[in-house]
């Protein structure tokens, strides 16, 4: 597998004096996409998606589904362009007078999409919502190296006064002039300009605070494309986007909108492309791994992306905490053969894990002490069991849950047999209809079984591997995972501006996470997709995500 690393540090951001964002566009016309009159330029675009697990609050969406949606019909201060650059959008400049305070300059003119202009305030209002703990946001945790968020989640010396989020309004928001506001941190962040892209720090109207939940089913943005009227969201089936002419960021659309389909199964999804019913899809199904190149030609899509496959086995189910878990977790890890998986299932479109990142993340190794517990090793992967029945017997099965619209039937099929003929215990996969159905029993703690998992980075970094899924109180940690070894090791590597000196800390954390495996990594995905003859200029991004606004219909 080629893998092109993406060559951007953090760290690097704070360096100088001004955080020197590129401004200028990447892909689309000028004009939004209406030029020469083109009637292609009107056309809309088809994609596959799912039904957002909840309704469309930036702060309060971390799946792929909601996520793909609010990316098209939000801007935030910066985007990512194909290679994980980050590309201002609406800020005019961001600028560091050290790690831990920044200033913000946001363009003036830019508009939401009821008129109403993007000012510091609709930032400052929006990150205050995110951050706040009564509103318990699934990214709050993207606000916590701000200066007023409150994290002792997890502090043993006040088991039963957990905090987490903040108490009022963030302290470290300042609001300078009606484009300028400042961030002060509560320790220095040396990714956090570079984090400014991701959806949690998209900015909010207005109109939002008045019924944030109905805001939510049919949200005002600023982006390159808007919710076509109140009834664009049909649940479970689609949703209708139309281009933003008033966009006046570097994501001006080459088309006139999008209509995300919300498919049952990749199956069903692929069918559609073959037949020109659907425009780009960024899934094949397993089934057709061997053969979609050759029958998309030309229009097949195969590269590495800044995605990361797992599974998770809560730190609160029964045989799976203290000493007998970390065990049995170390067996499980041994007793799955990734290599023969991957080879098997995915015809070499993943590459076996051999760290909690990602090898497109510039700073990746594939040799971080402690991973050779990702190893296909049955006779230590018997031994390690029978070491954790020593502790307490193992009774009942078990299971792997999974949602079945996401052609994740085969390999969890592949591991659940490997995991029984080498530990020669009941092994199956556990299936729930829609990714939806899966995520809330795993939001809500009702899980009962292990669960896959994942990751698609918010943005290029390694941190944002480690601290969103593992760190203590963490919005993506589904297994409630917490040691603070682990804690101070990120803490510390995230304060440091030294890029080697940071690098050393994360490797330290993961030899953390290899020896407590609180998610079992399997391995990288590339991203495997396909576009039909209707359409050009489709490219793929750095996270497997398909640049929309560059996409145009073929001429006729």
């Amino acid at each position: 597998m080629k893998r092109n690393k993406i060559a951007l540090s953090g760290t690097a951001l704070f360096a100088i004096g001004a955080l020197a964002l590129a401004g200028c566009a990447s892909g689309g016309s000028d004009d939004g996409g209406n030029a020469g009159g083109d009637a292609n330029a009107d056309a809309i675009i088809t994609t596959n998606g799912s039904e957002p697990e909840n309704p469309l609050i930036p702060t309060n969406t971390n799946e792929v589904g909601g996520g793909k949606i609010l990316d098209e019909i939000f801007a935030g201060l910066i985007y990512y362009d194909a290679d994980g650059k980050p590309v201002n959008d609406m800020a005019e400049e961001i600028t560091t007078e050290d790690p831990q305070n920044i200033t913000v300059k946001i363009k003036e003119g830019m508009t939401f999409t009821n008129g109403e202009e993007v000012t510091a305030d609709n930032f400052i209002k929006a990150w205050n919502y995110g951050a706040q703990a009564e509103n318990a946001q699934l990214s709050g945790y993207f606000f916590e190296d701000i200066e007023g968020f409150v994290n002792d989640a997890g502090d043993p010396d006040n088991p039963d006064d957990d905090i987490f989020g903040a108490q009022g309004d963030l302290t470290g928001l300042k609001q300078v002039d009606d484009y300028t506001f400042t961030i002060a941190l509560n320790k220095p962040a040396s990714d956090f300009a570079l984090r400014l892209g991701y959806s949690a720090f998209y900015p909010l109207p207005d109109v939002a605070f008045d019924d944030i939940d109905a805001f939510g089913q049919n949200p005002i943005g600023n982006g390159p494309y808007m919710i076509d009227g109140d009834d664009a969201w049909q649940h479970d089936v689609q949703i209708d986007l139309v281009r933003n002419d008033d966009y006046d960021g570097g994501r001006k659309a080459a088309n006139g909108g999008l209509t995300i389909k919300f498919y049952a199964t990749q199956e069903a999804a692929y069918a559609d492309l073959q037949s020109g019913d659907v425009d780009v899809i960024d899934a094949i199904p397993t089934g057709s791994l061997q053969v979609f190149q050759d029958e998309l030609g030309d229009r097949a899509v195969n590269q590495p992306s800044a995605v990361f496959q797992s599974f998770t086995i809560g730190q609160f189910l029964p045989h799976f905490s203290g000493e007998e878990g970390q065990l049995r977790r170390q067996a499980l890890s041994m007793a799955i053969n990734r290599e023969e998986i991957t080879e098997t299932i995915f015809s070499g479109t993943r590459t076996p894990a051999s760290d909690f990142t990602s090898p497109v993340i510039d700073g990746w190794s594939d040799s971080v002490p402690g991973s050779e517990v990702l190893a296909y090793d049955p006779e230590k992967a018997k031994e390690l069991w029978a070491q954790a029945d020593a502790i307490a017997p193992w009774d009942g099965e078990f299971k792997i849950a999974y949602n079945s619209d996401g052609g994740h039937d085969a390999w969890v099929d592949a591991v659940s047999n490997s995991i029984k003929n080498t530990l020669g215990i009941e092994a199956s996969g556990d299936p729930y209809p829609t990714f939806q159905d899966l995520r809330s029993k795993i939001n809500d703690r009702t899980i009962t079984t292990a669960a896959r998992s994942g990751w698609q980075a918010d943005y290029p970094g390694l941190y944002n591997f480690l601290g969103p899924l593992y760190a203590t109180g963490a919005g993506s940690n589904d297994g409630d995972y917490s040691n603070p070894e682990f804690d101070d090791l990120i803490k510390a590597g995230i304060s440091n501006p030294d890029p080697d000196a940071q690098l050393e800390d994360f490797t330290k954390a993961q030899e953390v996470l290899f020896q407590d495996l609180p998610a079992i990594p399997l391995w990288y995905s590339n991203v495997t997709g396909g576009f039909s003859e209707s359409v050009d200029n489709v490219t793929f991004g750095w996270n497997s995500v398909p640049l929309y606004y560059e996409i145009t219909k073929a001429g006729e």
